[in-house]
Parts: structure tokens; sequence; C-alpha cells
């Protein structure tokens, strides 16, 4: 029987950056098969290399050596198949919300759907973030939890493969990022799509994710452990706080951050 071939493969990948006659390895050996409809989380502490892992993935910044391998075709340039939400929404300001979105679906679809259609898939995917009612405002009209359901309904409106998020809601205060984790949750069920996500939030991670991969400090960051989160779906976070599963790989990612910090410290 053949070897089925990941969705996503992640194969050997360096990045090295070199300037003035010195080199930094800011990531050694990573390797990673994702499933499709998986949600992957990467967790490490700051300069371990995640968000430039994540931007290899996403074709903004071509490995040293190695390579990403999206449904067995190799990934070396950006592309719809794959789209980024960063922490700063990068909505256009002179816009309005359906305009932002709708830039995008013109983008992909002009030569697949008809104006009407991408009129309807604009709005689908407005009212999949719960921003249909604010589709005639500016960016500088809404808050900025609005803001990032903004860019997370233009990312999908793409239809991406993937959909790659950046520490997503790390500008966000507390209770407009937990309204935003429910509703990538909610998305995630109702799509049943790809997820990367990096974050710095242990409670995030193990809350949204399949797998969390944590990565070694830098420089030369490379997976240092995998976790399989085996909570069942769908998941209520107020459920979770004494669940002993949620609360065994709460430990797990803390235990190897700290053992990871306290040896940088030592070093």
């Amino acid at each position: 029987m053949a070897k089925q071939v990941p969705y996503l493969l992640i194969e050997a990948v360096e990045k090295t950056y070199s300037r003035g006659g010195t080199s930094n390895n800011v990531l050694h050996d990573i390797t990673l098969a994702i499933d499709k409809g998986e949600y992957v989380s990467i967790i490490g502490h700051s300069g371990c290399g995640k968000s430039t892992l994540l931007n290899i993935v996403a074709g903004l910044t071509q490995a040293t050596t190695g390579a990403v391998l999206l449904e067995n075709k190799e990934v070396n340039a950006p592309g719809p198949d794959r789209a980024v939400v960063f922490q700063n929404h990068s909505l256009l300001p002179w816009l309005t919300v359906y305009d932002n979105v709708r830039m995008a679906v013109d983008k992909v679809f002009a030569g697949r759907k008809s104006k009407a259609e991408r009129h309807d898939w604009t709005m689908h995917k407005l009212d999949l973030v719960h921003m249909g009612h604010a589709r005639d405002r500016r960016p500088g009209e809404i808050s900025g939890g609005m803001k990032q359901r903004v860019g997370i309904a233009r990312a999908l409106a793409m239809e991406p493969k993937i959909l790659l998020l950046d520490e997503p809601f790390g500008a966000l205060d507390a209770l407009t990022r937990a309204h935003l984790q429910d509703s990538i949750m909610q998305i995630h069920a109702t799509l049943n799509n790809t997820m990367i996500m990096i974050t710095h939030d242990v409670d995030e991670a193990v809350l949204l994710s399949d797998r969390i991969i944590m990565m070694t400090n830098g420089p030369a960051a490379t997976i240092g452990e995998i976790l399989d989160v085996t909570l069942p779906r769908p998941r209520k976070r107020l459920e979770l706080v004494a669940n002993p599963t949620y609360i065994k790989a709460r430990e797990a990612v803390l235990k190897f951050l700290y053992e990871r910090h306290k040896f940088v410290e030592a070093a």
C-alpha cells in the first residue's frame, strides 16, 4: 500500500540569515506533518523563530534549505491557498468593512464568480464572524476586536487551504480575546479548515488546538516536543477549567516552557 502523503509537510527546514560575514541560524531541521482539518498551535519563547516558520509556510520568507509541501506541491511564494491573519489587522482605513473583504474576494474570484455571487460570498464571510451589521463602517469606527474579525473574514474569503494565524489576539483585552477564541472554534467546527496558529498563551493553545508544537529557544530553534490535545470537541472553556485532561496538557506546556527558560538563564 502506498504511503499517504501529508496534507502539509514541512520537511527539514532550515533558516539562516547572513549579514556582514556573520550568520544567524534561526531554525534548525524543522520537520512536521499536518493533517487536513487539523488545528495546530506553535508555542515558544520570544526569538525562537515561530513567526519565521509561519512566514515560510505562507511563502513570505524562503527557507535556506528544506521544503514546504502543500498537497505535495512545493510552496515557494505567497498564494491565496495560504491566508495569513497578523496581530495587526492591516485593514485599509479608507475602505469600509465590506470593501476590505470584497477586495480580496474580487482578486481571487473575479473570473470564477459573478458580481452577485461575489457580493453574497463577501456577506457570508462577514456574517460568519458576526460583522455583517458593520459592513458600511470604516476601520477607524470599530473596535480592535471587530477589526480582527474583519481580518479573519478577509482571510477566509479567499477560501484558503490553510489559515495561518500569527498571534491574532495578542493585542486584545482578555474578554475580547476570549470571544474571538470562541469564534475561531466555531469557524473551525463549521468549515473544518486547517489552521496553524502562533501564540504565547498556554491556555489559548490548549483550548483551541489538536496538537501543540513546542519550540526550543533560539538560535537554531527546533521542535522540542509535540503534545496531542485529546479534549473532545466542541469545547467550552468554563467546563474545561477543572477537566483533568485540560489541566494535564496545560501543565505539560508550562513545564516545557519553564524548563527551557530556566536553562537559558542558567547558561
